[in-house]
């Protein structure tokens, strides 16, 4: 399996990682709607038997139920991946969300996960969100702490911009950067890419298929029936005017990838991995039937010609 080191660390990753994000099934602020925890049990088997090497979580997905579920999979599995989860949001006993890079907090967040995940150590520990932004240097100071006690190996932030991380850099190495990266959102190519690949720091992209609009099994009626509970129902990329325009998008890469009897999802995540600062892309999983439609992800890239087709087509909408 081709792997791709993680900056400067000694992670070597698959191109696709298994994104627990709707593993944390229902009831919280930014659920994707309800989940069968044996699903998502069996898509982690699956991804893994697979090939892939590594799983990305968040201390905030389902208030702590993503990392059980994954803690749980990965328990007696001679084949584990390396580990990732995310601090700096927490939540109350009403299940409110709030947001904090204070020491004392960082330390209780990481203990948590720790003991949710059934670990010793965090194979990346990462700044979720840089909130309160005048507290980003308090934060990744704790984790540079963190990683010198061998509670963590490596950190990284997420959601950052190329001043958050020069800031950062001033106090320790970043690792990594996690941001949204798609064809449909690609605010990082103009500084946050490139102050990334000058100093060294590895990117792991998410949502690639933008929460599942470029997937090619995304239709309007779909959207229509999405759960209560179901972020993606307030999102504008969902709604009008630009739903229709964005179906139109995931149309072409359907397109395109039918050339080669892929799937749009295969598509629109090769169209990321082409960028030579992206180590690798989180491919959000809650079955083994969604690892099938986007496993040939792995190895499928795109030809110049057929990415100048897309950007063409993207710019003539």
């Amino acid at each position: 399996m081709q792997t791709k080191q993680l900056g400067k660390s000694d992670l070597h990753l698959t191109p696709l990682g298994i994104g627990a994000w709707a593993m944390g099934g229902g009831g919280w602020k930014f659920s994707w709607g309800p989940q069968d925890d044996g699903d998502s049990a069996a898509a982690i088997d699956a991804a893994l038997d697979a090939g892939l090497n590594w799983i990305d979580t968040a201390a905030v997905y389902g208030l702590g139920h993503s990392e059980e579920v994954v803690g749980r999979a990965l328990k007696g599995r001679a084949n584990k991946p390396y580990v990732f989860t995310k601090c700096a949001r927490i939540w109350n006993e009403n299940r409110e969300i709030g947001k904090s890079l204070k020491a004392d907090s960082v330390r209780r967040e990481c203990e948590a996960s720790l003991r949710r995940l059934q670990v010793d150590t965090i194979d990346l520990y990462q700044i979720h969100w840089p909130e309160p932004d005048e507290d980003v240097e308090e934060g990744w100071a704790t984790l540079a702490e963190l990683q010198k006690e061998g509670k963590v190996r490596w950190i990284g932030v997420s959601n950052f911009s190329a001043a958050q991380m020069a800031r950062a850099q001033k106090i320790a190495p970043v690792t990594s950067l996690q941001p949204p990266y798609s064809l449909l959102a690609r605010g990082i190519e103009e500084s946050i890419l490139p102050h990334a690949a000058a100093t060294g720091v590895g990117v792991i992209v998410y949502s690639p298929m933008m929460n599942g609009l470029l997937s090619g099994a995304m239709t309007r009626e779909r959207v229509e029936g999405f759960s209560p509970d179901d972020f993606r129902r307030n999102k504008p990329a969902f709604q009008e005017p630009d739903l229709t325009r964005n179906l139109a998008v995931a149309a072409k890469l359907k397109e395109i990838a039918a050339r080669h009897g892929k799937t749009a999802g295969v598509a629109a995540i090769a169209w990321t991995l082409r960028n030579p600062a992206v180590t690798a892309a989180i491919v959000g999983l809650r079955s083994p039937a969604q690892l099938a439609g986007i496993i040939d992800a792995l190895t499928f890239r795109l030809s110049e010609a057929e990415a100048a087709e897309i950007e063409a087509f993207h710019a003539g909408l």
